[in-house]
């Protein structure tokens, strides 16, 4: 009985660490797809990066990020609705012409890197049929921890939140999450515009409750986080508002 139990551990720790390494090195190859893409600096890869991080947006608009005329914005975005890249919506808001909006596709989304995404699925299910969801839970539990360690390291020496927010968003930018933060009245917004690894997050949710927990603790104790959008449930890109603390507030 006691050799057979140990023959089951060392069978599961085998398994369970060819799982890890084989999920590290797939993460790592979508990170570095990404850095691959962000290299190239082309006005195409810029207008379909634009749409990416603003969802829908005018010519007008567009021509003004971009620092070029309209006419060329518009003809490169005909070029793009032709290869069925990007989309048009046209609204009429007040008097005057109507004014159309553009939006990257399913296709132009796919452009952006989600690799590995069946295999990946398949591996999250064969660890849940293989090894149960205790070591699913284990696996991504280890994951958050060395995440919010490798994070704490490169916030350690941040003195306020938009220090703090500031090194997350380059962190996050620098993995393909194409992160950024602003502020509304008193409020802050870290806002992602892609997730590199939606196909997991969809498969399994914890992926993101753990996310959530390390902004928690990354932010700190006298900050309240919130997911307001979020792409799993169908949002464009998933935002965060962060606010003081109501113990803090009411004092």
């Amino acid at each position: 009985m006691y050799l057979n139990n140990l023959l089951l551990i060392i069978y599961w720790n085998e398994n369970y660490i060819m799982l890890v390494s084989y999920i590290y090195l797939t993460l790592r190859q979508i990170i570095n797809q990404y850095n691959d893409c962000k290299m190239k600096k082309t006005t195409v890869d810029r207008i379909l990066m634009i749409l990416k991080m603003r969802g829908k947006i005018s010519t007008a608009t567009l021509a003004t990020e971009l620092g070029i005329t309209k006419e060329g914005v518009r003809l490169h975005l005909l070029k793009l609705e032709e290869e069925d890249l990007v989309k048009s919506d046209t609204k009429i808001e007040g008097v005057g012409r109507p004014i159309t909006y553009y939006s990257l596709s399913r296709k132009g989304l796919s452009k952006f890197p989600d690799t590995h995404a069946l295999v990946t699925v398949e591996l999250l299910r064969s660890i849940k049929k293989l090894l149960g969801d205790n070591a699913l839970d284990l696996l991504i539990g280890e994951r958050e921890k060395q995440v919010y360690e490798r994070y704490e390291k490169e916030m350690k020496n941040a003195s306020s939140l938009e220090e703090r927010l500031n090194i997350l968003s380059k962190i996050r930018t620098d993995e393909g999450y194409l992160a950024e933060w602003t502020k509304e009245a008193g409020v802050y917004y870290f806002t992602e515009n892609h997730c590199p690894i939606c196909a997991a997050a969809t498969e399994c949710q914890k992926f993101c409750r753990a996310e959530l927990s390390s902004f928690k603790q990354l932010i700190g104790n006298e900050f309240e986080i919130e997911r307001v959008q979020h792409i799993v449930s169908g949002d464009h890109r998933c935002v965060y508002r962060i606010t003081e603390a109501v113990s803090l507030t009411a004092k």
